[in-house]
């Protein structure tokens, strides 16, 4: 898959045996040339040429993917015949779940990758979701209670790639699981940091650390109504953009500034949906994605969450950097095996379904 924030393609190889169990057997991030990652970040925002843009990029996209899988085969001296299935989220470009004919985009051409790679490929997840009512999104909390759930303890499992989510997974097995989009993660970092700085992103939130937060700047941002919608909820790109952060800037504010007031954005609206839109409190925080590498957000967050622990996936037995991309793994297991693999109570729809299409290798 790849993610919000665009930052490469993320491969993982796993084993999931018929007796159950779960093992991440290798990884690899493949790079997205940079005259992709620029069409990527166009095609994000409505534009001119949509179609003729995305038809080519779809396709070209397919054989990144498609490259990622091969190159992560031959680093784990594994033959392609040795792999059941590809499970490929692709890459979001647009997701606008409360329009009246409500729809989400992923590209990433699944046939492409079938037919370069020739393992059966298994994409398109969220439509079907979308298709029985539901937002599409999220579809790993799923997956975080088939691996990290606990009977007898309060978790959380906070993904902060370049939109944050969370998933709740209370201690008793009778409970649902919750889960939903809670803003921006690392997404208004990036673009702003790309726009003052030149650079990819703010390397462990350096820059963030060294400015101060800006109290009437940072109220502004919160009050979109985003932030107080009961779940299930789902956001992306095409809400939280630098036009948006531009919308609330009165024009004399110091880069660094909004960078720190940017990142307690992220903080704050994550600790506060743990805290106001759960049915209880957490006893135990674990954070993925890319976030977890950025020791000033986490400081933040902590921060902000007061007295609840904070750790990575790390001390739950799956690196970081690697749980979506694992995930959609485990989501094609799923759909090849017959099973749902959505979660209504997480994505409102009116029924568990089984998740996407199988393009034959």
């Amino acid at each position: 898959m790849s993610g919000t924030s665009v930052d490469g393609i993320d491969a993982a190889l796993v084993s999931i045996p018929p007796a159950g169990g779960f093992t991440l057997l290798a990884t690899h991030q493949h790079p997205l040339p940079d005259a992709v990652r620029a069409a990527i970040q166009a095609l994000i925002l409505p534009g001119a040429d949509e179609i003729d843009r995305e038809g080519e990029l779809d396709m070209e996209l397919g054989q990144l993917f498609a490259e990622a899988a091969t190159t992560l085969l031959k680093k784990s001296d594994i033959q392609a015949s040795h792999i059941r299935a590809i499970g490929s989220h692709g890459q979001t470009i647009r997701h606008r779940p409360q329009t009246v004919h409500a729809f989400t985009r992923q590209i990433g051409n699944p046939s492409v990758i079938a037919e370069l790679t020739g393992i059966t490929t298994v994409a398109d997840f969220r439509a079907r979701d979308m298709a029985a009512g539901g937002q599409g999104a999220p579809l790993v909390p799923a997956f975080h209670a088939a691996l990290f759930r606990k009977s007898g303890t309060n978790r959380a499992i906070v993904n902060i790639g370049g939109i944050a989510n969370i998933t709740w997974l209370a201690g008793d097995a009778r409970a649902d699981v919750i889960g939903f989009d809670t803003g921006p993660g690392n997404t208004l970092l990036d673009l702003w940091t790309r726009q003052q700085l030149g650079r990819s992103y703010d390397k462990d939130g350096t820059w963030a650390s060294g400015g101060k937060v800006l109290p009437e700047l940072l109220a502004r941002l919160l009050r979109d109504n985003y932030f107080s919608q009961r779940p299930p909820k789902s956001t992306g790109r095409e809400h939280f953009h630098l036009e948006w952060v531009a919308r609330h800037l009165a024009g004399s504010e110091a880069p660094q500034d909004v960078q720190a007031t940017l990142a307690e954005l992220s903080a704050r609206s994550m600790a506060d949906a743990l805290r106001d839109l759960l049915p209880g409190a957490p006893q135990e925080v674990y954070v993925c994605g890319g976030g977890a590498h950025n020791h000033d957000l986490l400081a933040r967050l902590q921060n902000a969450l007061g007295k609840a622990p904070l750790a990575t996936t790390t001390a739950l037995g799956l690196d970081p950097d690697w749980v979506e991309a694992a995930a959609f793994a485990w989501l094609a297991h799923q759909t090849l095996a017959g099973h749902p693999g959505n979660l209504p109570s997480v994505t409102g729809a009116r029924r568990p379904v089984v998740l996407g299409g199988i393009y034959l290798g």
